[in-house]
């Protein structure tokens, strides 16, 4: 199957404004792209790439002062299956993670794994271990907050949506990241384009999307505690310990959203 995606992010700026942008599709879906997700401004300015820490495909560019655009529009080849299911997925004991996965135990910006920590092996620390653990967690998680965009808020944290329990997808994986990190399961976070293939109607406003990944075994597994059922056309930009190290756009002054539209639809 072929995903069309993209989006159309527009500012208002009342002065050049240096800016971070990860927006770009990940490199390991880049030989899925039929012709590649050049990032377009309007007006035209100058931009660089590099990779971030976690590997991602990062953008720099300075915004000049007044309305400017951020879009891309591009077509994905996607093999149509639903994410994997591994329900006899290991735990792997800690002493033998591999080194590249030990910062994914620990606690981080919007993942307080030492405030949750007491209360994870409480209600998980009986149960199945593996991939059963992980998906015992997503099940809490995914009863315990109400979903919605009204209760969006970009600075909640994982015990903030356990204790308030409401949220957006980010806070379904940010409490699930937390609660597999406090059982010794590394979890990082992902955002990327997830459309409504595979889903009955009706279909909600399109946006970017955050679900997890559990280390089992010896690789990464995607977990979605905000649909909790196994998706098709998942794609994916960025991943990091939270939503801090994958924000799509960090502006270095004051700034305005003037305008927001993301796509991400089956084509034939």
């Amino acid at each position: 199957m072929n995903i069309q995606l993209g989006f159309e992010i527009a500012y208002q700026f009342p002065r050049s404004t240096p800016m971070i942008l990860t927006l770009s599709i990940h490199y390991s879906r880049a030989s899925d792209l039929l012709h590649p997700d050049h990032l377009l401004t309007n007006p035209a300015v100058p931009t660089t790439a590099y990779r971030d820490l976690f590997g991602n495909w990062c953008t720099r560019l300075v915004a000049p002062a007044g309305r400017f655009v951020l879009s891309t529009d591009t077509v994905v080849h996607d093999n149509g299956s639903p994410d994997i299911v591994v329900p006899s997925a290991p735990q792997t004991p800690v002493e033998y993670l591999p080194e590249s996965t030990l910062v994914y135990l620990l606690g981080s910006r919007y993942c307080e794994t030492d405030l949750l920590s007491n209360f994870a092996w409480q209600r998980f620390g009986n149960g199945p271990t593996g991939w059963g653990r992980v998906q015992a967690v997503c099940d809490f998680v995914h009863q315990h907050i109400e979903f919605g965009y009204q209760h969006a808020r970009r600075t909640r944290s994982a015990l903030e949506a356990f204790r308030e329990g409401q949220g957006v997808c980010r806070d379904y994986a940010h409490l699930a990241i937390t609660l597999c990190r406090c059982l010794n399961i590394p979890a990082r976070y992902c955002t990327g384009y997830l459309g409504d293939v595979g889903t009955a109607p009706p279909f909600g406003p399109m946006d970017f999307a955050g679900w997890f990944e559990a280390f089992l075994g010896d690789r990464w597994y995607t977990f979605d505690a905000r649909n909790n059922v196994p998706r098709i056309g998942r794609v994916l930009i960025a991943q990091g310990r939270d939503a801090s190290d994958v924000a799509l756009s960090c502006t270095f002054g004051p700034d305005k959203l003037d305008g927001f539209k993301v796509w991400c639809d089956e084509i034939q």
